[in-house]
């Protein structure tokens, strides 16, 4: 699986709602299709109405999104404290 950064906008009354969302994802086409699900089914806009400007795959690390983020906890891994000895 890859992370990918989806940029683009949609129809919401009157005007448009860009949106940068990333998400978990084997290849471009899955990354689409999970894109218009999840937008599709929070805010019922149909496929055909959503525009996508980008799609770039990203590094995990880089996105702080709960669902990258879970998926890649084994990978990303957090800076080790700083020992400081010359405290003692």
């Amino acid at each position: 699986m890859k992370a990918f950064r989806v940029v683009g906008h949609y129809p919401a009354s009157k005007k448009k709602q860009d949106f940068t969302i990333d998400v978990v994802a084997s290849n471009e086409d899955d990354a689409k299709h999970r894109l218009f699900s999840h937008i599709g089914s929070r805010h019922r806009v149909l496929r055909r109405h959503i525009t996508i400007e980008s799609l770039s795959q990203i590094d995990p690390s880089k996105s702080s999104s709960p669902n990258v983020i879970h998926a890649f906890r084994d990978t990303i891994t957090s800076s080790p404290p700083s020992t400081d000895d010359s405290e003692e």
